[in-house]
This record gives structure tokens, sequence and C-alpha cells, in this order.
């Protein structure tokens, strides 16, 4: 399935994790730039510039990116975003989007990554025919009653919502995703996240103990490695499962 909200993860943890959110977003601004660095007629870079601000991205860095996206700063390689398919332990399908300026170093991480966990990295369009790229919208479903944002969506282009344990998941149209956002926060709701991301039209489930913990480390893995973006997937893992592996991986986590 979709990955949960991945910025929102990084933006809580310390300094040094601070700086990959900054990394990300300049990226961001970067690719959305290359198709012109006004806002005012680039609702793509508009959208990313609105997203950094709410991190906390200075104006100096803003401004950066988007001359490293028009060219105008010629310093360095240019930013492009790059796919990576494949399967992961136990058959799952899994779709890796990387901003890079350095794709043979990237594509190289990607396919260790995707080995050293049980999985094997396959062609393009190898997994992407099981996915369709969408707009998700996270809220706190902690924070705010269910039955009140699915009235809100109404009122919206959005095209489905879903609870989750922690969160509620609002799809839209890629194109629909910053007007969605935008019109949530004039209702005074707080988005923990909104980003593009790959929705499976199928899904599979993994039962196995070793399966599922190979494919939680890769998806770790995955998700720290600076030139990620977004990690989508179609598994399914059932909550008693997820927790016996979860709490493997922090009784583990210091021994070497």
């Amino acid at each position: 399935m979709g990955r949960g909200p991945v910025v929102a993860k990084r933006r809580d943890a310390v300094n040094a994790v601070k700086g990959k959110v900054f990394s990300l977003h300049a990226k961001l601004i970067s690719i959305a730039a290359q198709k012109g660095g006004d806002p005012d007629s680039n609702p793509s870079l508009a959208s990313a510039i609105y997203k950094a601000k709410k991190d906390g991205v200075p104006n100096d860095n803003i401004e950066r990116s988007i001359k490293k996206g028009t060219g105008e700063d010629k310093s360095g390689n240019q930013i492009v975003e790059v796919v990576y398919e494949g399967y992961a332990s136990g058959g799952t399908a899994v779709m890796v989007s990387v901003l890079t300026d350095n794709k043979n170093r990237t594509v190289s991480s990607i396919r260790h990554i995707f080995s050293k966990y049980g999985g094997n990295m396959g062609e393009s369009g190898a997994v992407s025919w099981m996915f369709h790229r969408k707009g998700v919208i996270f809220i706190s479903s902690e924070k705010y009653d269910y039955e009140k944002i699915e009235e809100l969506v109404f009122e919206t282009k959005a095209e489905d919502i879903i609870k989750e344990d922690s969160y509620i998941k609002i799809i839209t149209q890629t194109g629909d995703l910053h007007e969605v956002e935008k019109f949530f926060e004039d209702k005074g709701i707080e988005i923990i996240e909104s980003k593009l991301d790959y929705i499976p039209d199928t899904e599979v489930e993994i039962t196995e103990f070793d399966k599922a913990l190979k494919f939680k480390k890769m998806i770790e893995a995955f998700e720290e490695d600076e030139d990620v973006h977004i990690v989508s997937t179609n598994e399914i893992i059932s909550k008693d499962l997820e927790k016996q592996v979860d709490d493997f991986i922090e009784k583990n986590k210091f021994r070497t």
C-alpha cells in the first residue's frame, strides 16, 4: 500500500534528519521549477514552495532551488526524478521514486537495498501497471472526527477517503492535490502531510514473520536513503504480525 507520511516523520526528528527534509524540499522545488520559475504560472512550483515554507525552509534555500531548476544556477548536475520498480520478500510490489543528481550512484544504492533484504529490482514497467499515481492527504484521526472530515470531503474534488489507525487518508487526482489541501487548511484542519503517491490496484498479504521482517527493514532502508522521495507498495500485514516484527526490531536494534 502507499506509505504513511514520510516527510512528517522526518520533520519531528533531530537536526540531522531535519537537514534531510530541507534537502528533499530543495529537490522538489528544483524539479518543479524546470517547468518554469514563476509560481504564479506554475502550480507545481507554487505547491512545492508552499510545503517547503510550512516545514521552515529558509527563503534563500528556496530561491537557490528555483534557480537550480530553471538553469540559472548551472553549478552541479540537474536534479531528475527516476522511479525504480521491483519485488520485496513475500512477492509484494515496490515502487521507489528518487530525486537525484547522480543516477549511477542512486541506482546502485537502490539495487543493493532490494538485494540485501531478499527482493529483486526489475525493469521499468515491471510493477507500475499495478499502481495509479494519486494525491494523498493525511489528517490525524485522533484529533479530528472522521464523519466531520468525510462531510468536508464531499465539498471538494477528492476521490476517496480512508480511515487508518492513526490518520485519515484523502485521495485526489494529482492535479487537484494542492487545491484540496488548501481547502482543508482554510477550514482550520491541520494537515499532517500531503504528497503524490502510487496507490495499488490490488494488495498482497505477507503472513510469514521472516518475510515481514525483511520487508519492514527494506522499507526502512529505502526511507533512510537521502535520494528517496516516495516508497509505495501493495503489501498487507496483519496488526499482530506487524507488532511482532516491530517488537523484534526494537529489541534487536542495538545489536551488531
